[in-house]
This record gives structure tokens, C-alpha cells and sequence, in this order.
């Protein structure tokens, strides 16, 4: 699995604002210790013996381990990963029990962390494969993408064996149904093709939330990378009638809207296919209310993007790998109306492979959930 980059900024040292039901007192300690463990080795030392008493612990221990996983940083998570794995591993290997009830209630508690839940999943159908499968038929929704993508999957299975027995209607109801469902893009795009086929053509730009319909100017001078450091007219302040110095003459927004079915905009169509250039894209987005969001771009080529005048995040790269949803930027959308600004730059490397100069971009919750723009929402806000 590629490594989406979630761009916000990590609180170094422990966790906040979470309370914990109370852990026995044997653990309460060394629990804490991990808690407070973050990047570049910090605490790392004080974990390490914490951990030995930890995962010296009984199956007791399990799900008090599990409930310190909430609000916990990514470092302390997978030093109480590791410790939950050593606990029960110990235990069947001794052929012992786990503490199924209350694991499975755990599980089914929602408002714990993602990952912990899914740990407890994993660990009752390490002995009761059974009840996990059955479980999955009310997971489709779940908050862990994860368990979610099981369940979606399951729904998957049962309409490949409809189309086995000669059933392409129940077959397409069940694909459309775990479509609905999958966040995982590689499940949707297996679904939009098991649905192609039936005769039912999924829009996946639709699908997806990508957004379609930009303005561009450019091209801007990106000599010796000098297009991406320095803050060019469109950035300054947005001026959608403005008329600036370009690289070869003049230069004025123009419209653009991409068909590609990946929302991908290739700025290499209104602009030609060009070598040391900046631009720049911007459209609005229209919120109903103020609301948390993530801001999901894909792309090879070095980018910054602004939300209503702020940069939320900069990646100087060129030619890289490329995926959707490959850098996840959560910021926060203002009731009405939105701006979104993007600078997409290209270097002057001249191989075959090096011409692409295109990004996506869409709106989503934090599952994945696209998220469309309101329309006027203004308006709207105005009759409230």
C-alpha cells in the first residue's frame, strides 16, 4: 500500500485532551510513559522498558491496552500495537483464551480509535473467524477504513457468485451497493469495472468529488526552479481580470474544465506542452456551513495550495509517483463562498516520462467521503 501524506503538524510530546476510563494501576504507569513518546526518538528510551511491562501482562490487559490507543500519537500506537500482539500471541500460543466479550464490545464502540478497533477486530477472528464474517455485514459504513473495506468486500464476493449463478441484476445491485460504501480507491475502481460490464458506467470523476472546472494562467518563468520560491502576481492577490508578464508575453485567466475521469488538469492542454514554466489554477468552492475537511491532491510535479489566502502546504518535487488522494491537507471551509488556489510548476527535464504538469484535487471528509461545493451557498446562508 503507497503512503498517503497526511501534511499537518505533529504535537511532539503526548497526547491531549483525552481522558482515559482508568487502566488497572500495574499499567497505568508504563501506559502513560508510551503515551508520551514522539518523533525522532523522543521518549523512545522510557517506552522501551515500559513496553517490557506491558507485554509482560495476561489477556487482562488487552483491552485497557487498546482503550490507551485513543488520541494517542502514531509512534505510541505502534508501541501498543507491538504489545498487544506479543499479550495474545503469548496467550493462544499457551492455549489460552482472549477476552472475546469484551473485545467484541470494544470493537462495536465506534468512538474509539480506528486502529485499536481494528486490532480488536483482528484479534477475535484470530479465534472466531465466524462471528467476525457475520459482523461484517453491518460494517459497511464503519469509520475504520480498514474494517469498512472488509465489509465492502464481503458485498463484493456475494455479487461475484451472483454473476457465477446467472444473476447479473442481484449482481449489479449488491456491486452498486458496495460502491456506495468503498473509500478504498482501488475497490472503487474494481466496482466501476464489474459495473462497466453489466451495462452500468460509473462517472467516476462524479464518484470521486474531483474538481472539474478551473481557472489557469501562466505561463510564469520557472528558471533554475525560481517560479516555485518566488511569489508570483496570481498569488499576491487574486485578480481574475488581471493581465500580467508571462514567460513568452502577456498572460489572463482562462477558463478550463477537465473530462478526464480522474478530475486530472493538465495544464499542458491550454498552455502547451512547455519546459521551466509555473501557473496557476484556482476556482471557488461554495460551503453551506463551516465545516473540517480534507483538501486531497494528486500529482507529479512541484505544488502550493492556498485555501481563501492561506498556504496550507508546499511540496517542491518533480516526476515522482503520482496517486489519488496522494498528499491530504485538513484545514477548515468558511460557510459560503471559498477560494482555492493552486501552483503547479514543471523543471526542465526533457526525457519522454518528465512531461506530464497536471494535478487533481478534491473536497472530502475525513474518510474520504467527497464533498461537492454548495453552488451559491451565500445565497443561501442569507435566507437562514
Amino acid at each position: 500500500m503507497k503512503m498517503k501524506h497526511y501534511l499537518r503538524a505533529l504535537v511532539v510530546v503526548g497526547c491531549v485532551g483525552v481522558t482515559l476510563a482508568g487502566p488497572p494501576p500495574e499499567i497505568a504507569g508504563p501506559l502513560k510513559t508510551i503515551r508520551s513518546v514522539g518523533p525522532e526518538g523522543h521518549g523512545n528510551a522510557a517506552a522501551s522498558a515500559a513496553w517490557k511491562q506491558l507485554a509482560a501482562g495476561n489477556a487482562a490487559s488487552l483491552v485497557p491496552i487498546l482503550e490507551a490507543m485513543d488520541g494517542a500519537n502514531d509512534y505510541a500506537l505502534n508501541w501498543l500495537r507491538g504489545a498487544v500482539d506479543a499479550i495474545a500471541g503469548r496467550e493462544l500460543d499457551a492455549g489460552g483464551k482472549l477476552p472475546l466479550p469484551a473485545l467484541g464490545k470494544f470493537l462495536l464502540e465506534t468512538r474509539h480509535h480506528p486502529r485499536a478497533r481494528r486490532l480488536a477486530f483482528e484479534l477475535i477472528a484470530r479465534v472466531d473467524a465466524a462471528t467476525t464474517d457475520k459482523l461484517l455485514a453491518g460494517m459497511l459504513n464503519d469509520p475504520s477504513l480498514e474494517i469498512r473495506r472488509d465489509a465492502v468486500q464481503k458485498v463484493i464476493s456475494q455479487g461475484n457468485g451472483l454473476v457465477t449463478d446467472g444473476n447479473p441484476p442481484g449482481a449489479t445491485l449488491l456491486y452498486q451497493q458496495a460502491l456506495n460504501c468503498a473509500r478504498d480507491v482501488k475497490q472503487i475502481e474494481s466496482l466501476a469495472k464489474k459495473l462497466a460490464d453489466l451495462g452500468q458506467p460509473v462517472d467516476l470523476l462524479k464518484h470521486f468529488g474531483f474538481i472539474a472546472n478551473w481557472k489557469i494562467i501562466g505561463p510564469f518563468d520557472n528558471a533554475g526552479n525560481r517560479g516555485f520560491t518566488n511569489a508570483l502576481p496570481p498569488e499576491q492577490k487574486l485578480d481574475l481580470a488581471g493581465e500580467y508578464d508571462g514567460k513568452a508575453g502577456k498572460v489572463r485567466w482562462q477558463d478550463h474544465v477537465t473530462t478526464d475521469k480522474y478530475g486530472m488538469v493538465d495544464m499542458n492542454q491550454p498552455l502547451g506542452r512547455l519546459k521551466e514554466v509555473t501557473a496557476y489554477a484556482t476556482t471557488e468552492f461554495f460551503s453551506g456551513q463551516a465545516q473540517p475537511v480534507e483538501l486531497r491532491l494528486g500529482g507529479k510535479n512541484s505544488w502550493k495550495l492556498w485555501l481563501n489566502g492561506k498556504l496550507l502546504f508546499e511540496r517542491d518535487e518533480y516526476h515522482a509517483n503520482q496517486e489519488i488522494d496522494q498528499y491530504l491537507m485538513p484545514t477548515q471551509l468558511q460557510p459560503g463562498r471559498n477560494v482555492i488556489l493552486v501552483k503547479v510548476c514543471q523543471n526542465e527535464e526533457v526525457k519522454e516520462w518528465t512531461g506530464e504538469w497536471e494535478f487533481q484535487l478534491r473536497v472530502t471528509d475525513a474518510l474520504g467521503t467527497p464533498i461537492v461545493s454548495a453552488g451559491d451557498a451565500n445565497e443561501k446562508l442569507k435566507d437562514n
